[in-house]
């Protein structure tokens, strides 16, 4: 009976739990092959959340002041190269090139009245030319009488009066010899003046000439057309308001200019050169799954471009990793890329190896 009460008093003896081994070996296999996969992966790709798309965006500035006559487009509204987006009151401008055009038709017709002068002048030399020639020969005609009533006064031949006649003829046709000289002379001067004349006519002209084109540039300002194809977007002009030369009126995101900016870690740089694939996903899609390329790196950190860089010439220095903006290419189809805005946060992969 003592063995059999001791044997009802010795308690069972517990089986051994396998089921919270077996749990953690899954765990742990599941940890060593998540590892793995997690080592395999960053050993060919260099990732960051730290990125957006870009492009550019052309701000269109007035070139000339006035008054807004119409406006031709809608905020957000696509537009295309060179269409017409907004115009100016051009009744200023219009007035301003008549005066040009009517001065340089003035300064036309003064061109004219100097090759007249010219002509005349060239005409007057001609005849002051032609005096002097025959001036020439009555001096040389009066000069050869002269010398012979000298010779005949001393022999008696010629009465004292006729030689003295002889002598005042002389001295007649030199001084007209002289004035026809004198006044040739005054004729060819008179035709390099005329010539300078025209000279500054002719730059006159010419300068008439540049105010038409100086007019016409500034009436062709009036006219705003869209820098390039693409969305307008921060419309900040109304119908009859005054802009200002200068003032910035809308903007317009290039169609062909969607890129990503993405900042890497300078850590991560050893690992990216120009032209590796990227995968590129967008928060805003997430079933969009893109492809693109790395085209080239900033030549210094966004820091650096900031307003005020850091300076790190200071007691209580602390080390932190800078980012260097990268800038990476999107090969899309239009539909695609008509999606994509300026500024959309992405996720982007470097593949390091293929």
């Amino acid at each position: 009976m003592a063995q059999k009460h001791n044997s009802e008093e010795e308690e069972p003896k517990k089986k051994p739990n396998k089921v919270l081994p077996i749990i953690l070996g899954i765990v742990l296999i599941g940890g060593i092959i998540f590892g793995i996969k997690e080592y395999i992966y960053f050993s060919k790709h260099v990732d960051t959340d730290d990125a957006q798309i870009d492009g550019d965006i052309s701000p269109v500035v007035a070139r000339v002041g006035g008054y807004v006559d119409s406006i031709y487009f809608q905020e957000n509204q696509h537009v295309n190269a060179d269409q017409v987006l907004v115009k100016l009151d051009d009744r200023d401008y219009k007035v301003k090139l008549e005066q040009a055009t009517y001065a340089q038709k003035s300064a036309s017709a003064g061109v004219g009245v100097g090759q007249s002068q010219i002509y005349t002048t060239a005409s007057n030399s001609a005849v002051a030319k032609a005096g002097v020639t025959s001036a020439g020969a009555k001096l040389d005609q009066v000069s050869k009488d002269y010398a012979r009533y000298a010779n005949l006064v001393k022999d008696g031949s010629v009465t004292q009066q006729q030689f003295d006649q002889a002598k005042s003829d002389l001295e007649v046709a030199q001084a007209n010899y002289k004035a026809a000289q004198d006044q040739y002379k005054a004729a060819l001067q008179q035709i390099g003046t005329s010539k300078s004349q025209l000279t500054v006519t002719n730059s006159g002209v010419v300068q008439r000439q540049a105010d038409i084109d100086f007019a016409k540039l500034q009436l062709s300002y009036t006219t705003i057309k869209a820098p390039a194809s693409g969305i307008v977007s921060k419309k900040n002009i109304q119908l009859g308001q005054l802009v200002q030369a200068g003032q910035t009126l809308f903007s317009v995101v290039n169609d062909n200019s969607i890129f990503i900016t993405a900042n890497f870690k300078e850590t991560q740089l050893d690992k990216i050169v120009a032209g590796l694939k990227v995968d590129i996903e967008v928060d805003a899609y997430p079933e969009l799954k893109l492809q693109g390329e790395v085209y080239n790196f900033s030549p210094a950190t966004g820091a650096k471009f900031s307003l005020l860089p850091p300076d790190n010439a200071t007691g209580n220095y602390v080390k932190v990793v800078q980012r260097i903006p990268v800038k990476i290419l999107i090969h899309a189809d239009k539909d695609v890329m008509a999606k994509l805005r300026p500024g959309m946060s992405v996720n982007v992969s470097v593949i390091t190896k293929d």
